[in-house]
């Protein structure tokens, strides 16, 4: 049940007073947690609007403190336009970040796209077989090593110590590949 009274002391250095109910009574003890989270301080001498439940210690205190005269409406209506006003913020500081972030790009973009330098003729090269992509030395030299005679002979043409051509015919691995 909600009650009325009159903030009768308070200390704001441990965060706690006493309310004198308005109908008469013992002073009830109010922690600053029982009030609004509005950032208006409790004052001596204010009006109040509280309910009363037991302690700890089995004393009634003051719980869930109103202000009479202050609407939760009017302190919800000033709680979400400051919330507007830090989204708003928020919102600067966001397309502010992703402007720099697209500035940054931009530069780092132009500065690696910069128009190529004259090409440099390359002088030609005689002309020789290319070698096939199918294969690479890679450092088999025996017929035993090939899967195939067009391996064995790229072998023999292009990579360096093949034992691979036993009578010095130019075919390589007569016996096993190439017959």
């Amino acid at each position: 049940m909600r009650t009325h009274g009159t903030l009768a002391k308070w200390n704001d250095d441990r965060g706690f007073g006493f309310i004198a109910p308005a109908q008469g009574g013992a002073e009830l003890f109010v922690h600053a947690s029982a009030f609004p989270r509005d950032g208006v301080r409790p004052a001596v001498g204010e009006l109040l609007s509280f309910e009363t439940e037991a302690g700890p210690d089995g004393k009634l205190r003051a719980v869930r403190v109103m202000r009479p005269g202050r609407s939760a409406g009017a302190a919800g209506r000033r709680k979400h336009s400051g919330e507007r006003g830090s989204r708003a913020g928020s919102l600067v500081g966001t397309v502010f970040a992703l402007l720099a972030v697209a500035a940054i790009g931009v530069y780092a973009f132009t500065g690696y796209t910069q128009d190529d330098p004259e090409p440099v003729a390359v002088p030609a090269v005689a002309a020789s077989p290319a070698p096939s992509p199918r294969f690479s030395c890679d450092g088999r030299t025996m017929c035993s090593q090939m899967t195939s005679c067009a391996e064995a002979r790229f072998f023999l043409q292009h990579c360096p110590n093949t034992k691979m051509d036993g009578n010095g015919d130019g075919e390589p691995c007569e016996r096993q590949w190439c017959n």
